[in-house]
């Protein structure tokens, strides 16, 4: 079935306007999944989908059902990516086509408080996402998740690098050489902070603006329409539990348990991205 939504409304300025990214994505992707041959993934093997072939849109909506279990989102995940790695062309298209909507909602809430043109950061988002599909790892679990703070970072990282604000005291933060020499090792750990519910994408975002991309909290929190004291209160709350959840004690952000994990090193050993985020949260591995 044929996504007729946008997240935002097609280009009227002019009958030769180019269409948005996620625009153009959307109708892409319609063509791909429409009969009498859609492109489509064998259930079989999957567990919790029908041992038939399932068009990409009716998979797309099978994975965002809450009913879905994480085991068949992530098979199905690895396997689109694994024939998108494979054979690029319709299959990367439908890949990014399942993730429409997340994307859709990336990009509107990252555009909700930036001057840049939509086209821009929606086709930021897009290489987010394409970048990751090309490197994520397979082996680890809430593949969709991980995609999506991809996605997002990379919108954000446009956004931030467009603002003008003053370099923070090194002396309170790693300079941006030293985060990069972590290989992204922070990032992840604020991925698998998100995908285990210890924070939210707003505070995960917070914590890596402005402790591993030199945004000042004043800049963050006027780009955002957030008091700075807030900010600064919810940066801190958000550290808190992110360094409680780091050695293995602590509340969790949202109501209810949050998906298991497998057991990390004790307190004293942390790993280099764990220590990557402790270094940056001020306090010591």
């Amino acid at each position: 079935m044929p996504d007729d939504t946008s997240s935002s409304p097609a280009r009227t300025a002019g009958a030769n306007a180019p269409a948005l990214p996620l625009t153009t994505l959307r109708d892409c992707f319609a063509l791909l999944v429409t009969d009498p041959d859609p492109l489509a993934l064998d259930g079989t093997p999957v567990p919790g989908l029908p041992d038939r072939l399932v068009a990409l849109d009716e998979l797309r909506d099978r994975l965002l059902a809450h009913s879905c279990p994480q085991a068949t989102s992530d098979t199905a995940w690895k396997t689109v990516i694994r024939r998108a790695r494979a054979r690029g062309g319709a299959w990367t298209v439908g890949a990014a086509g399942m993730a429409l909507p997340a994307l859709r909602a990336v990009a509107s809430r990252l555009g909700e408080h930036s001057d840049l043109d939509p086209a821009d950061v929606q086709a930021e988002v897009l290489t987010g996402f394409l970048s990751a599909l090309a490197t994520i790892r397979l082996d680890l679990p809430r593949i969709a998740v991980r995609l999506r703070w991809a996605a997002y970072r990379a919108g954000l990282d446009l956004i931030t690098q467009s603002l003008e604000t003053p370099h923070p005291n090194p002396g309170l933060f790693h300079t941006r050489t030293v985060a990069q020499t972590q290989a992204d090792g922070p990032y992840e750990v604020l991925a698998g902070a998100v995908a285990d519910g210890v924070l939210t994408e707003t505070e995960a975002a917070l914590v890596a603006a402005t402790r591993l991309n030199h945004v000042s909290v004043p800049a963050w929190a006027a780009r955002h329409a957030t008091p700075v004291r807030t900010a600064y209160r919810l940066r801190d709350r958000a550290e808190q539990r992110l360094l409680a959840h780091l050695t293995s004690h602590g509340p969790q952000a949202t109501d209810g348990e949050p998906p298991s994990r497998p057991p990390g090193p004790p307190a004293g050993s942390a790993t280099p991205a764990m220590a990557g985020v402790l270094a940056v949260t001020g306090v010591s591995a």
